[in-house]
C-alpha cells in the first residue's frame, strides 16, 4: 500500500488534531509556570502577544492551504511558494519542531503519573526512564492505527481535560469573590525585557496548531477545512490560555515566586485542597500531555514520510502499514527518537525538560511560520490571487517571528537556554549541507520535486 487513507477525515476530526497538539491543558497544568517563572505578572499579556502572531501565522498558513493540500503539507507549501531547497530545510525543522514537542509532551506526562501515583499510593516512586518507556509503547500503538481513531481520541481527551481545569479555575475566582486582580491588570513589577523573553516559550503553548494542515491528504475537503481549523485553534486556545493565566495567577495570589516554582500549579490552588479535585487535576493533565505527544508523533510521522517519498531522507520512511494505511516506519522512528533522548536525561526533573524540549521545538516552529509568511504572498502572487491584505499579513507573520526568535537571545538568558539557539542552528546548518551532498549526488531528486510540484498546484486550482 503506497497511499496515505483519502478523505478520512471531517472538520472536527481535523481540527481535533491541531486542538490535541496545541494540547490546552498543558498551560494551565504546568506550562504557566516557566512564563510566570520570567513574566511574572505580565504573563497573561504574554499570551495576548503570542495569540495575535499565531492567529496572523494561522491567516498565512491558511492561504497555502487554500491552494494546496498533501500530507507533510509545509515541505510542499514552502517548496511551491519559494523553492525545493527552501521546503526540504523547511520539512527539515519541522521534523524537530514535532519530535521535540513529543519529548516535552513525554516529559510533562510522566510527571502527571507519578503526581498521580503518589497522591494515591505516597510510598510508590517509577523511576523516570520506566514511565518514558511506557508512554513511548502507548504513543506507537495508538499513532501506528487509523489516524481518524488517533484524531478522535485526542480530542476527546482534551475535552475531558479542558472541563477538569475550567472547574478548578472558577472555584479559584470564586474563592477571591470574583474580583479582578489589580497587580495583574498594572503588571505591577513585570518589565519588556522579561516579556520579550517568555514569548519563545509562550509560542510553545500554541505550537501545533497548524498540524491539521499535515493531514491534507486524508481530510475531506482539505482546501476549506484545513484553512478554519489552522485559524480557530489558536484563537481558541490564546482564550484558554489567557484567562487560565489570569485566573491561576491570582489563585496564588500574585506570589510569581512560587508559582514558578510549582510542579502542578493547578492542584495548588484547588479550594480546600480537596483530594478528589486534585485527583481529577492530575488525571486530566495527564491525558491531555499524552493525547498532545500523540499528535506530535502523527505530525512527525507526516512529515518524515513527505521527505521519504521525495527520498530526502531514506525512501523506507515513505512506506506505508498494508492494514492501517499510516507511515508505521516513520512513526517507529518518532518514537524511538522520543524514548532515547527523554531517556538520556531522566535523572533530570521533569519540569526542566520541558522547558528545555519545548524551547527548542519552538525554535523549529518559529523558522517553518516565518518561511510560510513568506510562502504565502509568493504563492498567491504566482498565481495572480495576491492582495494587498495578503501582503500585510505577510510581512506582520515574518516581523512577528523574527522579534519571538529575537527575544530568545536578547536578553541574553541564563544556562542552558543560551546554548539552544546555537544548537538548533547547528542542526539546521547539518539539513542544509545533507541538501547540498543530495544537489550533487542526486540532482534528479530535485527535478522530480519540481515536476510534481508543478502537479500539486494545478491540481489545487
Amino acid at each position: 500500500m503506497s497511499q496515505l487513507r483519502a478523505d478520512r477525515l471531517s472538520f472536527v476530526e481535523a481540527i481535533g488534531q491541531s486542538i490535541a497538539n496545541v494540547s490546552p491543558t498543558l498551560t494551565p497544568a504546568i506550562a504557566v509556570a516557566v512564563v510566570v517563572a520570567t513574566a511574572g505578572t505580565a504573563s497573561w499579556l504574554v499570551y495576548v502577544l503570542a495569540t495575535i502572531a499565531l492567529v496572523v501565522v494561522g491567516y498565512n498558513i491558511g492561504k497555502l492551504a487554500g491552494k494546496i493540500s498533501a500530507a507533510g503539507s509545509f515541505f510542499i507549501y514552502i517548496s511551491r511558494g519559494l523553492n525545493p531547497a527552501a521546503g526540504m530545510l523547511a520539512g527539515w525543522a519541522m521534523l524537530a519542531a514535532y519530535v521535540f514537542t513529543a519529548m516535552a509532551l513525554t516529559a510533562a506526562t510522566a510527571l502527571f503519573v507519578q503526581s498521580l501515583v503518589t497522591a494515591l499510593i505516597p510510598a510508590l516512586v517509577i523511576p523516570n526512564y520506566a514511565l518514558f518507556f511506557g508512554i513511548s509503547v502507548l504513543v506507537y500503538l495508538f499513532a501506528v492505527r487509523d489516524i481518524r481513531f488517533s484524531s478522535r481520541l485526542g480530542l476527546g481527551l482534551e475535552v475531558i481535560s479542558v472541563a477538569i481545569i475550567a472547574l478548578v479555575c472558577f472555584l479559584s475566582w470564586k474563592a477571591h469573590g470574583f474580583a479582578l486582580d489589580a497587580k495583574q491588570n498594572h503588571l505591577v513589577g513585570a518589565n519588556l525585557g522579561a516579556i520579550a523573553q517568555s514569548i519563545v516559550f509562550g509560542i510553545f503553548s500554541y505550537v501545533g496548531f497548524e498540524s491539521a494542515a499535515t493531514l491534507g491528504q486524508e481530510t475531506r475537503n482539505p482546501k476549506t477545512v484545513i484553512p478554519r481549523a489552522v485559524i480557530l485553534t489558536p484563537l481558541l486556545a490564546g482564550a484558554v490560555f489567557i484567562v487560565t493565566t489570569y485566573l491561576i495567577t491570582q489563585g496564588f495570589s500574585d506570589d510569581t515566586a512560587k508559582l514558578g516554582a510549582s510542579t502542578g500549579p493547578l492542584a495548588d490552588i484547588v479550594p480546600g485542597k480537596s483530594a478528589f479535585l486534585t485527583i481529577l487535576v492530575y488525571i486530566g493533565a495527564m491525558v491531555s500531555c499524552f493525547a498532545c505527544a500523540l499528535a506530535s508523533i502523527n505530525s512527525f510521522s507526516r512529515i518524515l514520510f513527505s521527505l521519504g517519498r521525495y527520498q530526502f531522507v531514506h525512501k523506507t520512511m515513505g512506506n506505508i502499514h498494508a492494514k492501517h494505511q499510516t507511515p508505521h516506519y516513520a512513526v517507529a522512528i518518532g518514537v524511538l527518537l522520543n524514548f532515547v533522548v527523554c531517556a538520556i536525561f531522566w535523572r533530570h526533573s521533569n519540569t526542566d525538560l520541558l522547558g528545555w524540549f519545548g524551547t527548542i521545538a519552538s525554535f523549529g516552529f518559529i523558522v517553518v511560520y516565518f518561511l510560510c509568511s513568506v510562502a504565502a504572498p509568493a504563492l498567491l502572487r504566482k498565481t495572480g490571487e495576491a492582495t494587498p491584505m495578503v501582503y500585510t499579513m505577510g510581512v506582520v507573520g515574518c516581523v512577528l517571528m523574527v522579534l519571538a526568535l529575537a527575544g530568545s537571545v536578547y536578553p541574553i538568558p541564563a544556562a542552558p537556554l543560551i546554548y539552544f539557539p546555537y544548537g538548533f542552528a547547528a542542526y539546521m546548518l547539518v539539513g542544509v549541507v545533507w541538501f547540498l551532498i543530495l544537489k550533487r549526488r542526486e540532482p534528479q531528486i530535485l527535478l522530480s520535486i519540481e515536476q510534481d510540484l508543478e502537479g500539486v498546484l494545478l491540481g489545487a486550482k
